[in-house]
């Protein structure tokens, strides 16, 4: 890790064994969709739509060709996700192409002046991105907004995009994509020196504040807050393609409590892969699930957002199974978990499931490119993705049985989830190209049913 004079942080990792002649890069930003201003909820999300105009339009490229043009030019792809509290650029180019993409990272950083015109086609793109996402991850949404007020989703509202203009994207832009929020990690068959002289040329300028006290201050950092302390919050219902309930609990602090953290990460294994199954095949007191998913994280990726988070179950319900007695199935299968202890065979297997989803992604470069600008920005003081086996190896199964306990204990939310014909859109925003790579560290989900 070096930082730049302006104060971005540059990490590079040579890993030739894992992408013979290919690297990944990751501009990991700390603007997301709890930054967007009042009024104009969505304005990360354009932004993140910006960095790739379908036209030369506003991205310094005198030949007239966007990002995601010069990437594919060069054999490349490129992606990029918004989330609640920060935004990721990922590339993948060969070993031989990285100077160029770096140099057209920089470009665009450099040259973002988005017209009125590109400003409108992608407010209409995001729009429509929003009508035909489904209702997928509104639950979880719902659950943050109850327990932490004034979290937003990172997709956006169409109404308030529709009037906003090119001043104010750009001084959202110039705000919030400043070098000390910034991170840039490079990783794949690189020379860190090479690289290092590289970014050094090229983004000597990125990020840095041309008028003092013209925009908020590049340090400032979001304050997590602390959950409502009310034991049960109901909140609105939610339309759903079958009868169900989301119930959402929230995470300890990954950097201030991580064995806490990761003690509900295995938790929410055990409860999707060994304890809610029977119960979605067999009746209890005559009330059923007909499915159980829990998730642990930013929509079902842990280790992805700085507090505050969420563990998330959402329960299909028979019919004939009401609200209160899913949730009423949902606390005894956590008290049987709180009693304890957890048969040491059973904890295994659910150490051993994270395991396997971690290492199924290791080699992959632009996700570990991604962790990396994550850990760096987000969670301050992680010993990085490399240290995360021996860390779950570490948790034991008296931390699973108070990780239960705390969810028991602590405040809830409860949303029914009721067949309707609307839908509403989902929660995470993400701009798609070409042969989008996966930018989950370790899903955690478990689907029973």
């Amino acid at each position: 890790m070096s930082v730049l004079p302006g104060g971005l942080r540059v990490c590079v990792e040579s890993v030739p064994q894992h992408g013979r002649g290919l690297a990944a890069v990751a501009l990991t930003v700390a603007a997301g969709g709890d930054d967007d201003p009042a009024g104009r909820h969505g304005t990360a999300h354009l932004v993140e739509h910006l960095m790739f105009p379908r036209s030369g339009g506003g991205c310094a490229d005198p030949t007239g060709e966007g990002f995601a043009a010069l990437v594919a030019g060069a054999g490349g792809v490129c992606n990029a996700e918004t989330h609640r509290d920060h935004t990721v650029f990922h590339t993948t180019v060969p070993a031989e192409s990285l100077p160029d993409a770096l140099a057209w990272e920089a470009r665009r950083l450099l040259g973002f002046a988005p017209t009125e015109d590109v400003i409108r086609t992608e407010t209409d793109v995001i729009g429509e991105e929003i009508r035909g996402a489904g209702d997928a991850g509104r639950s979880w949404e719902s659950a943050l907004g109850a327990l932490y007020p004034g979290s937003r989703d990172s997709f956006g509202t169409a109404a308030e995009l529709a009037g906003i203009t090119a001043g104010e994207v750009e001084a959202f832009f110039r705000a919030h994509y400043t070098a000390r929020r910034m991170v840039l990690s490079v990783v794949g068959d690189v020379d860190p020196a090479g690289v290092m002289a590289v970014v050094g040329e090229v983004f000597g300028g990125v990020g840095v504040i041309r008028v003092a006290g013209e925009f908020r201050a590049a340090e400032e950092t979001r304050a997590a807050g602390e959950p409502r302390p009310a034991s049960e919050i109901r909140t609105a219902p939610l339309p759903a393609a079958r009868p169900g309930v989301a119930v959402g609990h929230p995470l300890p602090d990954a950097v201030a409590d991580r064995p806490a953290y990761l003690a509900q990460a295995v938790l929410a294994q055990v409860l999707g892969r060994s304890r809610l199954p029977a119960l979605a095949r067999s009746a209890r007191d005559g009330h059923r699930l007909t499915s159980a998913t829990v998730t642990c994280g930013y929509h079902g990726q842990w280790l992805a957002s700085a507090a505050p988070d969420l563990t998330l179950a959402v329960l299909g319900r028979a019919p004939g199974t009401e609200v209160d007695a899913a949730v009423g199935i949902w606390r005894s299968v956590l008290r049987a978990v709180a009693e304890g202890p957890l048969p040491e065979a059973e904890h295994r297997r659910a150490v051993n499931s994270l395991l396997v989803a971690w290492h199924r992604q290791a080699d992959s470069l632009p996700t570990r490119a991604v962790a990396l600008g994550r850990d760096a920005l987000l969670l301050p003081g992680s010993a990085g993705p490399d240290a995360l086996p021996a860390e779950l190896r570490r948790t034991t199964p008296a931390e699973v049985a108070a990780a239960a306990r705390v969810l028991l204990e602590g405040p809830v939310t409860v949303t029914e989830l009721a067949p309707q014909t609307r839908t509403v859109p989902a929660a995470r925003a993400r701009t798609v190209q070409p042969a989008r790579a996966d930018t989950e560290l370790a899903p955690q989900k478990g689907t029973v049913g």
